[in-house]
């Protein structure tokens, strides 16, 4: 992988005397593997080779996909985060990802970058949307009101009201409409008591007359 710039621009940090610790290393020094103090390397860069008495510290530049984001006496960049989409890393910075669309970030990094995205949430039936999700924020969902309903959960429909006309075969609930019916809303019934006395009243009297009911 190519560097940010060439190696023979790496630079040397100012030279510290290689002597034993007595105590820990000062702020922006780091201690050597046998023990000694050495200047720090800049953010951006890693030790490339550690001081000696004849020279400081020798740092060069993170490669790409990795970074470094403070002064350090590491050895080894930071290896940069894999995103679908966002702001690319830099040498001295880490990738600042984005969430795709449709999801929500859980998670966020600094207040900035996103680490963990989740899915928006669906309402159920009988809910409708009363806010959207956004990258930052998950869907808010709400109960309709009494008298509507909503099938899918995205909006809340109020219920059909039967004309005078109709009648109700089905009453509405919180996921269905109101079903209404072509139909009088009267219905005549003949009971049985009357039923018979037509009969004795009409049927009867025609054919003691000699008329044949047919």
């Amino acid at each position: 992988m190519q560097s940010f710039f060439p190696l023979r621009h790496s630079f040397i940090v100012g030279v510290a005397l290689f002597e034993p610790v007595s105590s820990a290393c000062r702020e922006k020094e780091y201690p050597t593997s046998d023990g000694q103090c050495c200047p720090m390397c800049q953010e951006g860069t890693v030790v490339g080779r550690d001081c000696t008495a004849e020279s400081g510290t020798h740092c060069v530049p993170c490669q790409t996909g990795t970074y470094m984001n403070q002064q350090n006496g590491l050895k080894r960049c930071l290896s940069c985060s894999t995103c679908g989409r966002g702001q690319k890393c830099t040498s001295t910075s880490d990738t600042v990802c984005d969430v795709l669309s449709g999801f929500f970030c859980k998670s966020l990094i600094d207040g900035t970058g996103c680490s963990t995205a989740e899915k928006h949430s669906v309402c159920k039936p009988g809910e409708r949307i009363k806010q959207p999700g956004t990258s930052r924020h998950d869907t808010v969902c709400e109960a309709c009101q009494p008298g509507s309903f909503s099938p899918d959960g995205v909006n809340c429909t109020l219920w059909t009201k039967c004309s005078e006309n109709q009648i109700t075969v089905q009453d509405g609930s919180l996921t269905a409409d109101v079903v209404c019916s072509n139909g009088s809303r009267h219905r005549y019934f003949l009971s049985l008591p009357v039923v018979c006395f037509l009969i004795l009243c009409f049927l009867i009297p025609l054919c003691s007359r000699g008329f044949v009911v047919i």
